[in-house]
């Protein structure tokens, strides 16, 4: 298990020189500057800025020294909110981007296994179709879409949920469940497909022989195997949700860190970018890495130490 973990944490840190690396490269091949879009700035104003900042460095010393902050997430000072640093900006926005993520986590995975069951439990009938419908649904449609219906819905027409910002619980119910709709979809197929394999198990016909009830077989016997494949989509469902709420908080108008990274793209904002994306790039890594771990101790028949080390 340690030479596991040692190995996935090396894993990472090699990643992360990688993301590191071309985001960076590919923000300095980009044309213009940081501060090209600001008009009222004269030459020599902005030739003393890019100065300041050390953007006038050799690339490679640019690069050597971002490199070197980013391992010790000092991402310096942002280049358009004067006098804040990313690190700042990214303490700022974390906390709304966490709820998001979490309610919406909470949401995709409650309503995709429950729709699941129900559609394997009553498979080829009404509350099957009524399920895959949804997931359907929820694959087909792209979640800005489904943001705009249901503020459309429930803010505009039937004034039951606030339509933007984000003060109070009512507030995170549309983003989140427009975030949510697409992993949900996901999880409620996967969840379905792997209840029906479970259901035709031979130890599943066995404990109905026996005169087992059909919600005690369903529930403490089938779910429990059946949700194993559910578990291992953690990992791209945190992934799906992270890229997710780029557009859901720029839609909602939700000051957090999708919504900065958003803004700091337009404007260029270099060191914003590329602290943005380390610091998601590492809470994707690090959960990838804990949902491996967890799926390793809910089923005790994977090594996670087989493939290369000792567990």
């Amino acid at each position: 298990m340690i030479t596991y973990i040692v190995k996935r944490l090396g894993y990472i840190i090699l990643s992360l020189y990688f993301i590191i690396t071309i985001t960076f490269f590919l923000m300095h091949a980009a044309p213009g500057g940081p501060f090209a879009s600001e008009r009222a700035l004269t030459p020599a104003i902005e030739e003393q800025m890019n100065e300041a900042y050390g953007l006038n460095d050799p690339i490679l010393v640019q690069y050597v020294d971002y490199l070197v902050n980013a391992f010790t997430f000092d991402f310096g000072p942002s280049f358009k909110y004067v006098g804040q640093e990313v690190n700042d900006i990214i303490i700022r926005g974390l906390p709304y981007s966490l709820v998001l993520g979490l309610e919406s986590m909470f949401i995709a995975l409650a309503a995709g296994v429950l729709l699941g069951v129900i559609a394997a439990v009553k498979h080829n009938k009404f509350g099957d179709y009524t399920a895959m419908i949804i997931a359907v649904l929820g694959i087909s449609v792209p979640s800005f879409i489904m943001a705009a219906g249901l503020q459309y819905i429930f803010a505009i027409q039937m004034q039951v949920l606030p339509i933007a910002r984000f003060t109070s619980f009512a507030h995170t119910i549309l983003p989140a469940i427009a975030l949510a709709s697409t992993p949900l979809a996901f999880i409620a197929r996967l969840m379905r497909s792997s209840m029906l394999d479970v259901l035709s198990m031979d130890y599943i016909k066995t404990a109905k022989a026996k005169g087992i009830g059909q919600r005690v077989v369903t529930y403490r016997h089938g779910l429990r195997n059946a949700i194993l494949p559910v578990i291992s989509y953690i990992g791209p469902l945190i992934a799906s949700i992270l890229t997710g709420s780029f557009v859901i908080e720029k839609i909602f108008g939700i000051p957090g860190l999708g919504n900065e990274f958003v803004v700091s793209v337009t404007n260029r904002d270099y060191t914003v970018i590329m602290g943005t994306t380390v610091f998601y790039s590492v809470l994707l890594l690090v959960s990838i890495l804990i949902v491996d771990l967890i799926y390793g101790f809910v089923d005790p028949r994977i090594k996670l130490g087989a493939k290369g080390g000792n567990g």
